[in-house]
């Protein structure tokens, strides 16, 4: 069966599940996107990687990724590759010592992972026909993309973000950095990746 590529193209708030996140998958080679609902825990685990940041502590993914590389098993590619009851399923596929292991995940942690190893996503054709979309909107306005009932596995909403948000342009480039690393110690990816954002307004303005 032949495999098609996805690559991650947005990671935001579910809504349709309001304290769910969508991931959403695009072709490489496409025009079709593939949104899976998935947990906060999940999001943010995907989110922290995708923005390059580097926790105090390994998160549980890190973990996972440490204890493979540790026992030389390189992760070669995540393959999602059922669609069952509206839930996604996918599986691991790792190489050791020349031998190829497959391995059975949840597909929020599948995804996870590949961010980490920066190993290729792929997928079956069945499966966009079944839960995939045509992109109709230009690409920036993905992450508004309704996603299905089907499920992976979002960071929780802030309640407070938008006021939280604002006060950062009253602050000094040195502030922002400074409070970038205060968020980072207290493990607040989601508030640490305001404040990014912030300052590579601020650097490119």
């Amino acid at each position: 069966m032949k495999k098609i590529e996805l690559d991650i193209v947005a990671l935001s708030h579910s809504v349709t599940q309001s304290h769910n996140y969508a991931v959403v998958l695009g072709e490489l080679e496409g025009s079709r996107r593939l949104p899976i609902v998935i947990g906060g825990f999940e999001a943010q685990a995907i989110a922290v990687a995708m923005e390059g940041m580097t926790p105090n502590r390994p998160l549980t993914h890190d973990l996972f990724k440490n204890a493979l590389e540790t026992f030389d098993v390189e992760l070669k590619e995540v393959i999602i590759n059922n669609l069952l009851d509206g839930i996604f399923y996918a599986r691991l596929i790792c190489l050791k010592e020349g031998e190829v292991v497959e391995i059975d995940s949840r597909t929020s942690d599948a995804l996870a992972m590949a961010v980490r190893f920066n190993c290729p996503i792929y997928t079956y054709e069945f499966i966009l026909d079944a839960a995939g979309v045509i992109l109709e909107e230009p690409e920036g306005a993905t992450a508004k993309t309704p996603a299905p009932a089907a499920k992976g596995g979002g960071r929780k909403k802030r309640e407070k973000g938008g006021g939280k948000g604002k006060s950062l342009t009253i602050k000094s480039l040195e502030e922002l950095n400074k409070l970038l690393e205060q968020v980072l110690a207290e493990e607040d990816y989601e508030r640490a990746a305001e404040i990014r954002d912030e300052i590579k307004r601020r650097e490119t303005s």
